[in-house]
C-alpha cells in the first residue's frame, strides 16, 4: 500500500478521535451545568402583609416592618418585595414621633426607615388583593412594583400578622380570609408555576390553623401558636400607650439580627427560636409538603438574596493589560470626574 494512504487512514482515525473526545467533553461539562442548577432556585421573593389598622394595633406594623428590615438587609431588593401595611401609623395623629415605626420601647431602632416602599397601604390592603397578588390575576394596569413577578424558579417568603382566629385572619377588621382560601390560592400558584418553594410565617392567635389544608408541595410553613391558644404581644412603649411587638415576631427578629448573607444558620433552627418559655404560645410547623430537609437548608434560601452564576462556554474578550493603563488608572480622577457630585450611601438602619 502506497503512503499515501496510511497518511489519509492517520487523518480519519484522529479526527474520528478528536470527535468522539469533543463530544465526551460537551456531555461532561452538560452535566455539571445541570447539577449546578439542579436545585431550580434562582431567585427569592417576599410578600409581607399587616392585616390590622386602628393604633392599638401599632404593634402588628412594627411586626411587619421589622420583618421587612430583615430581608432587606439580607439582600432582597424592594423590587422583589410586596409590602402590605393596612395603616399608616407612622404619620398617625397619636404618634409622638412623627415619620416612625418602634419595636423596642427604647427606641433603637426606628424600623419605618427613610426608604420604606409600601406597594399596598390603607383600604387597598384587601383579601381580593392579596389573592390577586398571589395568583398573578391582576389588572392589566397595575405596575410592575405591585405585581409577584415570580417563576418555578422563585422562592417566596410569606409573612402575615394581624388578628386571627380558627381558621381565619381578619383585614381592617372588615373581612377575613380563611385557611382554605389560603389553600386554594397556594394551589392555583403551583399550576401556574409561580413559585420553587414557600415558607410561610404567620403570628396571630390560633395561627397553626391557617396552614391546616395546605396541600401544595414544596411549601414549609412555621405559625406562633396552636390551634386554642393566643398568640401574646412582647412589651409595651408609655409614651406612646400601647404596646409595640409581638413575642414570637420579636425573638424571630433577634435570631435574624444575628444573620448575615453568608451565615450557615438553617431554616432548621429558626423553627425554634421562641420555646414555649418565652413565647408562652406553642410554636408550630408543618414540613410534611417541604421534600427537603430543614436542617439542611440555608436560612438565606428564603431570607436572602440568591447570587445568579451564569456559567458559558463562550470566549470573552477582555482589553489588553498595560502599564500605561495601570498608570492612568492611579493617576487619580479626570477634571470632568472631579466635577461630578459623589454620592454616598448611608446605612439605612441603625445598628441596634
Amino acid at each position: 500500500m502506497s503512503a499515501g494512504f496510511w497518511f489519509r487512514g492517520f487523518v480519519v482515525i484522529t479526527c474520528f478521535s478528536l470527535l468522539v473526545i469533543h463530544s465526551h467533553c460537551k456531555t461532561h461539562v452538560d452535566a455539571k451545568l445541570s447539577e449546578f442548577f439542579k436545585t431550580g432556585h434562582t431567585n427569592n421573593w417576599a410578600v409581607l402583609v399587616c392585616a390590622s389598622r386602628f393604633w392599638f394595633n401599632y404593634r402588628h406594623v412594627a411586626n411587619v416592618l421589622s420583618i421587612y428590615r430583615s430581608v432587606k438587609r439580607l439582600g432582597i431588593p424592594d423590587s422583589q418585595i410586596i409590602l402590605m401595611i393596612a395603616d399608616d401609623m407612622p404619620c398617625n395623629a397619636r404618634n409622638p414621633n412623627p415619620a416612625t415605626v418602634f419595636n423596642n420601647a427604647h427606641h433603637h431602632i426606628n424600623v419605618y426607615g427613610d426608604d420604606v416602599e409600601v406597594d399596598y397601604r390603607g383600604y387597598d390592603v384587601t383579601v381580593e388583593n392579596f389573592i390577586r397578588i398571589l395568583t398573578g390575576r391582576l389588572p392589566a394596569n397595575t405596575p410592575r412594583s405591585k405585581r409577584l413577578l415570580t417563576d418555578e424558579h422563585s422562592n417566596i417568603l410569606i409573612y402575615m400578622t394581624g388578628h386571627g382566629g380558627d381558621g381565619f385572619l381578619k383585614f381592617q377588621d372588615a373581612e377575613e380570609i380563611t385557611s382554605v382560601e389560603l389553600a386554594d390560592a397556594f394551589e392555583q400558584m403551583w399550576q401556574k408555576r409561580r413559585y420553587h418553594e414557600v415558607f410561610f410565617m404567620i403570628d396571630t392567635c390560633q395561627a397553626e390553623s391557617m396552614y391546616k389544608w395546605f396541600y401544595s408541595p414544596n411549601i414549609l410553613a412555621v405559625a406562633s401558636s396552636k390551634v386554642g391558644e393566643d398568640s401574646l404581644s412582647h412589651h409595651g412603649d408609655p409614651t406612646i400607650g400601647v404596646y409595640v411587638i409581638d413575642r414570637y415576631t420579636y425573638y424571630a427578629l433577634d435570631f435574624l439580627e444575628k444573620v448575615t448573607p453568608n451565615s450557615t444558620q438553617t431554616m432548621g433552627q429558626f423553627l425554634h427560636v421562641c420555646p414555649k418559655s418565652v413565647c408562652i404560645s406553642t410554636v408550630t410547623s408543618r414540613r410534611d409538603l417541604f421534600l427537603r430537609n430543614v436542617d439542611e437548608v440555608p436560612l438565606t434560601d428564603f431570607f436572602g438574596s440568591v447570587r445568579n452564576v451564569e456559567l458559558s462556554r463562550s470566549k470573552v474578550k477582555l482589553p489588553p493589560f498595560s502599564p500605561e493603563s495601570l498608570a492612568l488608572s492611579s493617576a487619580g480622577p479626570t477634571k470632568s470626574q472631579v466635577t461630578q457630585k459623589v454620592w454616598h450611601r448611608e446605612d439605612q438602619f441603625p445598628a441596634s
